[in-house]
């Protein structure tokens, strides 16, 4: 029988090992998995990279993983906002490296990785310092750059129902970059608001299927 359900969100993100590439879902606070993040705090694993829409802001789940000085590196798209100053003390201290994508750019190098692309070319970031380093082409009279993907060891995602196969469904726009990174990784933890029985889904409602995701966990109560 599969169940892929996990008793206590704390045992679902044990083997986050130091090292450990993880992307984290969310737009801000849409959709992030914030119960993930502080289990991952409690955990205790260093020197992450960390692949984020943005490098947090306030001090909660990313921020509050970032000023516990778990994170190395983070790729995001967004890192600085009006209160991301856990970030902004990291990077001016030099005690975090930021690689900057922009966000289709980021949007599709997960994309690739889960659906097993090498890599890409795209017009976006040609003739700035994002493409220093990186291969571009002439194609049809355009200026292109090679882009790769991007792979994780684990994804923290939040989606409002699962059931034990890890079938899931999203609310509205918390959906973000769930998808997508539940394709990335070796290993996908949702975070849901409740695991309901099988069949109580809609399978046309469904939006990632359930063998894209390994740990189902459900928020407590």
């Amino acid at each position: 029988m599969i169940d892929k359900t996990f008793e206590s969100i704390e045992r679902a993100v044990a083997d986050i090992h130091d090292g450990a590439t993880v992307m984290i879902g969310g737009f801000g606070n849409a959709g992030m998995p914030a119960a993930l993040i502080d289990a991952l705090i409690v955990q205790g694993a260093r020197e992450l990279t960390i692949v984020n829409n943005n490098a947090g802001n306030g001090d909660t789940g990313l921020a509050a993983l970032l000023a516990a000085g778990r994170v190395r590196k983070i790729i995001c798209s967004f890192p600085r906002q009006a209160d991301s100053q856990h970030f902004d003390a990291l990077y001016r201290a030099g005690k975090i490296e930021l690689e900057l994508t922009p966000q289709g750019n980021l949007v599709e190098r997960i994309r690739a990785a889960g659906a097993g692309i090498g890599g890409f070319f795209t017009p976006t970031g040609y003739g700035t310092l994002l493409a220093a380093g990186k291969e571009t082409r002439e194609i049809n009279g355009r200026m292109y750059v090679l882009e790769s993907p991007i792979h994780a060891d684990f994804a923290l995602i939040k989606a409002l129902h699962g059931d034990r196969w890890g079938n899931l469904v999203y609310r509205k726009t918390a959906r973000n970059f769930g998808p997508i990174m539940a394709m990335a990784a070796k290993i996908t933890v949702a975070q849901v608001q409740k695991v309901v029985a099988l069949g109580e889904l809609d399978p046309e409602a469904i939006v990632t299927p359930g063998i894209f995701v390994q740990r189902v966990v459900q928020e407590a109560l």
